[in-house]
């Protein structure tokens, strides 16, 4: 049976940053993947067949990877600023919401133009405020976890910690704008990937909207250049060449608490006498959903335990001729989707759209947003495409949880009929088609999540995500807590985006885990 000094389950983004940084400590390290191919959901593929277009099919911005990571593993990794923030056409209108980070006066015209006068100093007060809380707990994430109270202290603003951390953010939205437009540009940051109104006692919304707003000490999300696979492409190179070995299309079957981990080589035949192989870890670094390590451990989830995750949102990759026209005279389509594209977000049809799915339905209209990787990035296009005036958007739908069981093609034409009702003409028009004579769109749902890449429910974050910090009372005596990457078991440690700051690709369950597993071994 073979021995390392560390194996990891699953070649995620985040197993990847933990490889590179043990391998280059000198620890003999084992990934295991189950595809054929790493880099979990932060991939880029040619969706389209005959199409030389490379899109991100799942996740698609960065914003949460800390630069001291890309710096400390020598990645060259390319993240391109979008100069618009946001574009919000005004329902039922031919207006709309452009805020451009490069022009105060365009973006307080604009407010006046969607009858948010009032709303537009607001909007500057709330990002200092935001920005003084990215400022002091952007540092933290990639050190041991802070308690509750050191936030706070750290923080310094009793009245701002209470409002995004104590109390649900829907009130402070409401008490900070007037307009429904500008509170659900607001709001979304809220509600990406997460089931819940804003004002949910539970502040599952409150924590998402901490994460959104944080990352890079800035809150801004960038392009990577060359599309998401070119970030882990980096992190397989870097892997690679500390001396990482890895297994892909190995299936992990079951592990055990002393460090024994059987696999299934997909559609190979096996060596061993049970069609299984062993191998055993001083430690073990789980890169997979919480509720899949209990099941490899031999768990279930039944009998009174945390319910299983459930993901709530619906991806669609289109490739069009050319960018839609807008109703809007007055905002170049190039200024809309050259940042977040909302549509139907209005804080009203936000919470609208809650209730809907919450009786069983898809929200009519489906609250989504859009980005255009290539006008910000056009190397994910060939030369050609690009001559052409070619131009990719994905549009991501909220509040499609995965309990509604809605097939693609329902939540495909919802997403479509949704951004239709804001344009000046149907996207379909414009739609690009591959070889074969069919569209270019592919629509990504949770049902397709879990089964292509094992997400429990569909859930983006592999579970309910919790604060970059932990309660006062909470254990901190090992260095897997200190890192909030324990389980059960001391030899087995999270590493993916069910640990304590997981969620989004941001790498920091990869380093929280090796950071832990490298304190802990000088502590031996």
């Amino acid at each position: 049976m073979d021995e390392f000094d560390v194996v990891i389950i699953g070649g995620g983004h985040n197993g990847l940053v933990a490889a590179c940084y043990l391998a280059r400590a000198g620890r003999r390290v084992l990934v295991l993947e189950r595809l054929d191919e790493l880099g979990g959901a932060a991939v880029s593929s040619y969706a389209f067949d005959g199409i030389d277009a490379k899109l991100s099919r799942y996740s698609y911005l960065v914003s949460l990877f800390p630069r001291s990571v890309i710096d400390e593993l020598g990645l060259d990794i390319r993240l391109r600023r979008r100069r618009y923030s946001s574009y919000t056409p005004l329902p039922g209108t031919d207006r709309g919401l452009l805020i451009d980070t490069e022009d105060a006066g365009a973006t307080r015209a604009s407010f006046a133009a969607v009858g948010a006068s009032d709303d537009a100093d607001a909007f500057l007060q709330f990002s200092a405020d935001l920005g003084r809380l990215a400022a002091a707990l952007w540092p933290t994430v990639t050190e041991p976890l802070l308690t509750r109270s050191e936030a706070r202290r750290m923080l310094g603003d009793d009245a701002l910690w209470e409002a995004v951390v104590e109390r649900p953010i829907g009130e402070l939205i409401e008490q900070r704008f007037s307009s429904d437009v500008v509170r659900g540009v607001v709001a979304t940051d809220a509600l990406i990937g997460t089931f819940a109104s804003v004002h949910d006692p539970g502040l599952a919304q409150n924590i998402c909207f901490l994460y959104h707003v944080v990352g890079g000490g800035t809150g801004d999300w960038d392009v990577p250049v060359g599309g998401m696979g070119a970030v882990t492409g980096e992190l397989v190179h870097a892997a690679r060449e500390a001396g990482v070995e890895f297994r892909t299309g190995a299936e992990v079957v079951s592990v055990t608490p002393d460090g024994v981990v059987e696999y299934r080589m997909r559609g190979a035949a096996s060596a061993e006498r049970d069609g299984l192989h062993r191998v055993t870890g001083t430690r073990l670094l789980a890169n997979v959903a919480p509720a899949v390590l209990e099941r490899l451990l031999g768990k279930t989830t039944a009998g009174g335990s945390a319910p299983a995750p459930e993901g709530a949102q619906v991806k669609v990759n289109l490739l069009l001729s050319r960018l839609p026209r807008l109703r809007d005279p007055d905002v170049a389509p190039e200024a809309a989707f050259g940042g977040t594209f909302h549509i139907n977000e209005l804080l009203s049809q936000l919470e609208d759209g809650v209730r809907s799915a919450e009786k069983g339905a898809v929200p009519n209209p489906l609250p989504a947003e859009i980005y255009c990787h290539s006008l910000t990035d056009p190397s994910i296009l060939s030369p050609e495409l690009q001559e052409q005036g070619a131009q990719t958007l994905t549009v991501f739908g909220l509040h499609t949880p995965h309990r509604l069981g809605a097939d693609a093609d329902t939540l495909q034409q919802a997403v479509l009929d949704s951004l239709n009702s804001v344009l000046a003409e149907p996207i379909e028009s414009l739609l690009l088609t591959d070889e074969h004579g069919r569209p270019c769109i592919e629509t990504k749902t949770t049902a397709d999540l879990e089964q292509t890449l094992g997400m429990p429910g569909g859930n983006i974050f592999h579970g309910p995500l919790s604060w970059p910090f932990v309660d006062d009372e909470a254990p901190l005596a090992t260095a897997a807590e200190r890192w909030g990457v324990a389980t059960a078991h001391p030899r087995i440690l999270l590493c993916g985006s069910g640990s304590q700051r997981g969620g989004a690709v941001s790498g920091l369950g990869g380093h929280s885990a090796a950071m832990a597993l490298l304190e802990d071994d000088l502590d031996r």
